[in-house]
């Protein structure tokens, strides 16, 4: 969980040492109770209540941070130390134990941790038994993953030297993780483009040659031409948003592709055998696989967007009988209904070819007044669009903008 150097939410070592003595721990219980309101109103009742005005400001950064961060980390996130660049990139917990557990039943039983931020991979690496070295350049950011280390009770399998990833000595550990920073240092900013990434792509890349158990964490958009050959590219999404990719390298590399689904609900669990036993969905391909294209048919497939970066639509598409109606748009048709983890499934009603005015005729012949909209492959402005039906019935249904045989179409479906 790689951090922005230099980003700290203007908390330096002295504000952080300060949050961590009995008097910030009472400043830190007093903001908890206020975050997520007026934030003046927040910082005169810690005023009030006699915490000095630099502490209280450290302190409701802190438990607005906390606040938000309960999203990705549960009820651990009250414990934790942040910095806004650092939890915007964190690895969620239940996707860090994954990977945790996967590194542990490929033998891994040391890690070196390459620009560990606040510690979240680091700390689920631990907590799956494995030893961990964590090397982050930022030097508030290091303490803040100890701290974290400290507080989730992993600080003997968890350590943090501050340095610069790429002058670390690896050779002593079985496996390397690195997420390095896609933010530019100072203003936030995400890089999409690898070669601006710190440590560099380059040097990143080049860490599987030296160990081969290397894993990488990078953007979901990444180019599939970055990938080194031989690796497996996995793509993640959490309750069908997606969160990451995942680069295995060596002999880590199980499938040339996969889209891994799972769910906050489900939580991190470790069976007594040390095996995953967290419910989640796997699909796996080769990635340059086409579907059959053909006529829409009676069911409209949307799948999961970790199933659509992998590239394994194709894949899915068999698994419902299903084709494409255009081959460059990853809907999927099919005559039957398949109960399917990897994509939402909609009945078509009606597919017309796309003309503003017959819709909004159709639409109000049938009493409909709100429309969810989904597109692929079209240029309209779903928003706009809503605005121009000017509907004001009281049915519901879901419109879909797309192509067909490259004609702009639109599919009402329930």
């Amino acid at each position: 969980m790689a951090a922005s150097p230099g980003h700290n939410d203007a908390v330096d070592l002295e504000g952080l040492a300060a949050l961590r003595t009995p008097a910030g721990a009472d400043a830190l219980a007093a903001a908890a109770e206020v975050a997520g309101g007026d934030p003046l109103v927040a910082a005169g009742a810690l005023r009030s209540a006699g915490v000095p005005p630099q502490l209280a400001a450290a302190a409701l950064t802190q438990a607005e941070l906390r606040r938000r961060a309960a999203r990705k980390f549960g009820a651990a996130a009250a414990r934790m130390f942040f910095t806004r660049a650092g939890l915007e990139q964190a690895t969620r917990a239940v996707v860090a134990d994954r990977r945790a557990r996967r590194l542990r039943a490929a033998g891994a039983r040391s890690l070196a941790d390459l620009g560990c931020g606040l510690g979240a991979d680091a700390i689920a690496a631990a907590r799956a038994g494995l030893r961990v070295y964590g090397v982050e350049a930022d030097p508030v950011t290091a303490a803040m993953a100890a701290a974290n280390a400290e507080a989730a009770g992993v600080a003997e399998l968890f350590t943090v030297e501050c340095a610069d990833a790429t002058t670390v000595d690896v050779t002593g550990v079985d496996a390397v993780f690195c997420d390095p920073a896609r933010r530019r240092s100072g203003t936030g900013r995400r890089i999409f483009d690898p070669a601006a990434y710190s440590p560099p792509w380059d040097f990143v890349l080049a860490l599987a040659e030296r160990v081969p158990r290397t894993v990488l964490k990078v953007a979901p958009g990444i180019d599939h031409g970055l990938l080194p050959p031989g690796a497996e590219g996995e793509w993640v999404s959490v309750d069908r948003e997606l969160v990451e990719a995942t680069i295995w390298c060596g002999p880590l590399a199980e499938a040339p592709r996969r889209a891994t689904l799972l769910s906050e609900k489900d939580g991190p669990a470790v069976d007594g055998s040390g095996r995953e036993s967290v419910p989640s969905h796997q699909l796996t391909g080769t990635g340059d696989a086409t579907a059959p294209v053909a006529t829409v048919r009676r069911y409209l497939y949307d799948p999961d967007a970790a199933v659509v970066r992998a590239h394994l639509v194709a894949e899915f598409a068999a698994s419902v009988d299903g084709t494409l109606a255009d081959p460059s748009i990853a809907y999927v048709y099919a005559d039957t209904a398949v109960d399917t983890p990897y994509a939402r499934r909609l009945e078509i009603t009606d597919a017309l070819p796309f003309s503003l005015k017959r819709l909004r005729a159709v639409l109000r012949e049938r009493g409909v007044g709100r429309v969810e909209i989904m597109k692929r492959g079209s240029a309209l402005d779903p928003e706009q669009l809503r605005r121009d039906l000017r509907l004001t019935g009281t049915a519901a249904a879901t419109v879909v903008l797309t192509r067909v045989a490259g004609t702009p179409t639109v599919l009402l479906c329930r």
